[in-house]
């Protein structure tokens, strides 16, 4: 095809992983003292949500445990919004998938789309509970804080969001995206957040940072008067550890997967540089300019929903086989974000879409292509990166050049092989 050979480069990021998981929960939420603050044998609902969080079910289980120990009745509910297609099997199913189940967890899992209102905030919007949440005791969301996908902010997605979209199910979350559109997400997210607190039934989260690598890095109970200040603490040392692609610019971007269990956005916005709405490069804070985006597969975890592929340039049919429409474009207009569920430009194998994209990046000689590969966005340790860039590459201490370079490989139907980003083959000794 006239492309670069690609190199396989390790990107040497620091790990924060925490050893004891489960016993750093029970220690978090101990010295908090949640517990003290609810009558004996009080009914608690633990709020889990629909990301890929690395170890949630350790984790979630370990909050449940917590509260047997101490007495207390909890059970769980999804405080997803409009996630699992907007119904209560959809969101339980979802849960059910990380590992959270009633069998597994020890505890019940009433999963509902019923709610109970609020009241408004001076903005006039209303603000909703999952009426299962609402007849307990007491309310504890468990969330993992980054940064979100649509806008850059102090407080992004973490335990606030959750507070606001989360447990007001599909009726809040549709309508705070309605209102985010005007207003700001960030400002709806706050608003909202403080409407449910105040309502005192939320006594308040246990808040999860994860590293580079998309370890359990920090657990952390946070009150809910506290919840506010000390998530844009948070946020602001998770976004320390955030990864990014390790090269200043990209003509072609290679993307395997995207996904739910990803990111909010399928892709995260803020490591391929583009808006939801399909913005090139809209994000002064990431170190890569990225032109074009070739998008290979949805992961079996987003259980068809494709939100995502309209940031993408092209795509091969066979990704748009996979995609359930449904659960796609709820989850899209939901979240005022139409463009998210666009369909690409697509043709019918890989080796059709690189030859067709290649030519759009303002190449005459397409060997010049400066090309990338990842597996997806949460997987940023190994990648490959194209032989124009080895000059970039070699003078950044973190990455190693992992062997020699190899060309894109299709099979006899014209798509990539997978080896280049196998397990196998990012196991070798620097040269």
């Amino acid at each position: 095809m006239g492309l670069p050979r690609l190199l396989r480069v390790h990107q040497d990021l620091p790990s924060h992983a925490l050893k004891d998981i489960g016993g750093e929960v029970r220690r978090q939420l101990g010295s908090a003292g949640f517990a003290a603050r609810v009558k004996p044998g009080a009914r608690i609902a633990i709020g889990a949500g629909s990301r890929g969080i690395a170890n949630i079910d350790i984790i979630v289980r370990a909050v449940v445990d917590y509260w047997k120990d101490a007495g207390h009745q909890p059970f769980l509910f999804p405080a997803m919004g409009s996630h699992g297609a907007a119904t209560a099997e959809g969101q339980a199913d979802v849960l059910a998938h990380y590992g959270i189940d009633e069998s597994t967890m020890g505890c019940p899992v009433i999963s509902s789309i019923e709610v109970v209102s609020l009241g408004r905030t001076a903005d006039g919007i209303e603000v909703f509970m999952d009426r299962a949440a609402w007849s307990s005791d007491g309310v504890v969301l468990v969330g993992r804080i980054k940064p979100h996908t649509d806008f850059a902010g102090r407080i992004e997605s973490g335990l606030f969001k959750m507070t606001a979209i989360g447990i007001g199910k599909f009726a809040g979350a549709r309508q705070y995206h309605t209102f985010g559109y005007k207003l700001g997400l960030e400002r709806v997210i706050r608003t909202v957040g403080r409407k449910a607190l105040s309502s005192g039934k939320i006594l308040g989260g246990l808040a999860i940072l994860e590293d580079a690598h998309h370890q359990t890095a920090h657990l952390e109970a946070v009150p809910a008067d506290r919840m506010e200040t000390r998530e844009e603490e948070l946020l602001a040392l998770v976004k320390q550890w955030q990864p990014h692609i390790p090269v200043a610019h990209l003509d072609l971007l290679i993307l395997n997967e995207i996904g739910k269990n990803i990111s909010g956005a399928g892709m995260d916005t803020k490591v391929v540089n583009r808006g939801i709405n399909g913005e090139y490069n809209p994000w002064p804070e990431v170190p890569v300019r990225i032109e074009r985006i070739f998008l290979r597969d949805i992961n079996p975890l987003s259980y068809g929903n494709a939100v995502g592929m309209g940031m993408a340039d092209i795509v091969p049919d066979r990704l748009l086989s996979k995609i359930d429409l449904n659960a796609t474009y709820l989850n899209s207009l939901t979240a005022s974000t139409p463009a998210g569920s666009r369909t690409p430009v697509h043709f019918p194998n890989d080796r059709r879409c690189i030859e067709a994209i290649a030519e759009t990046t303002g190449h005459v000689d397409i060997s010049h292509v400066t090309i990338g590969w990842i597996q997806n966005t949460l997987e940023l340790s190994d990648l490959l990166l194209s032989e124009n860039l080895r000059e970039e590459i070699e003078r950044n201490e973190r990455l190693s050049i992992l062997g020699p370079g190899e060309p894109l490989e299709f099979d006899k139907d014209g798509n990539l092989t997978g080896s280049l980003l196998s397990a196998e083959a990012v196991v070798g000794r620097p040269c």
